[in-house]
């Protein structure tokens, strides 16, 4: 979708649909000479109740040629108190569906009640554009409805803003790509492609036999079932001269569950396994497009989690790149055991910080359903910065506890470690694991196991693969000094 910024009345600019977002209880005096030039269409609209404002409502007025829009879309806000970014966001989302559905190809944004709230025309737009994303790559015949342009109406000049926001849409469409591809075509391989598509970054490879030599056994362990080469990503993007922050996304391409093997019942999602890496993926295409100023290391342990006669079994020992040694419990605890390796691994960079990405637990869904991600970490400043951009993002990150006591959850009889202390605790144990081998980096874990996804429409996230992450950590690296 083309997004530009003109100066202009709404009256005299032509476009299928002229969205004009309004509040409630506020009436029809924003737009007093749109409805002069309407006959009093729209005021008639909302004095008889027929719309009010209210947060969500929608109603559609045709122009019949009296002024350049062919047609006036009313979009309530809400009451003024009650709007925060996700809500304006959220009602771009819904409006832009809503033109979506009438086959309309150009629309026109007022931003005359949005100017007041002190809230950016953007995240109007932002709402706009996450909710006109579509994958249909699969399909014979793709629907081509869709806005293929919108134009904001204000004087102010926001082109940074826009610049922003649409860097981050396009890396939000890349990552929802990735983990709505099915496994068949999305391999490690296929990550591999994606890595070295990106523009201003480096990208190294490290195949099975280097992973084999360098000490990585608990990555290999996860591969051991699959016939797909597994493939450890590594990219830098160097934005800065600087101690690096350290990314690291989980990529199960599938996950089976390996001999621990998953109900059948919705096995088909386990391709969003890998949305962990697809969200760094993401960031790394909007960092370069934007230049942010960071250094950053990103890795990407790429695998297949397949049962078959060579695959890892429960029982079984492996040892890890920095040489503790682990006792598996469940092969379908194979997240941390990639996780262990790929945080081991950054930590040569000698990086100032590392974050972790991954869908990694059941029970952070049973914990907070789809709404929210599971932060934990050992440094509550770098916490902060994660919670105060989830709060700016609304990509909602909630912090959960990590007390030693978790720590006799992943003892082993055998080994240094286990990688499952069972269902209960689960959520924080795995984290525990992870926090093993952090070591003293100050470090946060993103668990996204219950927002990667959808099952359902929402606002601005089609049903599918969400994005998630990606604007949490622009938000993240644009915040962290």
């Amino acid at each position: 979708m083309k997004v530009s910024v003109k100066d202009s009345k709404e009256t005299a600019f032509s476009c299928d649909v002229l969205i004009l977002p309004l509040l409630e209880n506020q009436g029809i005096r924003p737009y007093r000479d749109i409805d002069n030039a309407l006959g009093g269409l729209p005021g008639k609209t909302m004095s008889s109740k027929e719309f009010s404002g209210r947060y969500g409502e929608m109603s559609l007025l045709h122009t019949q040629g009296r002024i350049k829009p062919e047609r006036v879309l009313l979009v309530g806000l809400g009451k003024k108190e009650d709007i925060t970014p996700d809500k304006l966001r959220q009602a771009g989302g819904k409006a832009a569906s809503f033109v979506r559905s009438l086959g309309a190809s150009h629309a026109g944004l007022s931003t005359r009640t949005i100017g007041p709230l002190h809230i950016s025309p953007a995240v109007f737009l932002e709402g706009c554009l996450l909710s006109d994303y579509r994958f249909e790559k699969y399909r014979k015949e793709e629907n081509r409805k869709g806005l293929k342009g919108i134009t904001v109406l204000t004087g102010k000049d926001i082109g940074k803003q826009i610049k922003w926001m649409m860097a981050v849409a396009k890396a939000t469409y890349l990552t929802r790509d990735l983990v709505n591809t099915p496994s068949n075509d999305m391999t490690p391989s296929g990550l591999v492609r994606a890595a070295r598509s990106l523009k201003k970054v480096s990208v190294k490879v490290i195949e099975r036999k280097q992973a084999e030599a360098l000490g990585m056994g608990a990555y290999i362990s996860v591969a051991k079932g699959s016939m797909e080469p597994p493939k450890f990503i590594v990219i830098t993007y160097k934005g800065k001269n600087s101690a690096p922050i350290a990314l690291v996304g989980k990529a199960i391409t599938f996950d089976s569950g390996g001999i621990s093997l998953k109900p059948s019942e919705g096995m088909e999602k386990m391709k969003y396994d890998m949305a962990g890496g697809a969200a760094v993926l993401g960031v790394l295409h909007a960092a370069a497009e934007m230049n942010l100023p960071v250094h950053i290391i990103a890795v990407i342990p790429a695998t297949e989690n397949l049962p078959g006669g060579s695959a890892s079994k429960p029982g079984d020992v492996v040892r890890s790149l920095d040489g503790k040694t682990i006792e598996i419990i469940s092969t379908d605890a194979e997240g941390r055991l990639v996780l262990a390796d790929a945080i081991s691994y950054v930590k040569k960079f000698r990086p100032s910080a590392i974050i972790d990405i991954a869908t990694l637990t059941g029970a952070c869904s049973i914990a907070f359903g789809n709404e929210a991600i599971a932060m934990m970490g050992n440094d509550d400043s770098l916490m902060a910065i994660m919670k105060k951009a989830s709060e700016e993002t609304s990509e909602h990150a909630w912090q959960m506890p990590l007390f030693d006591g978790y720590k006799d959850y992943i003892k082993s009889d055998i080994a240094d470690l286990k990688n499952s202390g069972g269902r209960t605790g689960s959520l924080i144990s795995s984290a525990y694991f992870l926090k093993e081998f952090a070591g003293d980096v100050p470090w946060v874990h993103l668990d996204i196991a219950g927002t990667a996804w959808t099952d359902k429409d929402k606002p601005y996230i089609p049903k599918g693969a969400t994005g998630i992450g990606v604007r949490l950590l622009l938000k993240f690296l644009e915040n962290y000094k």
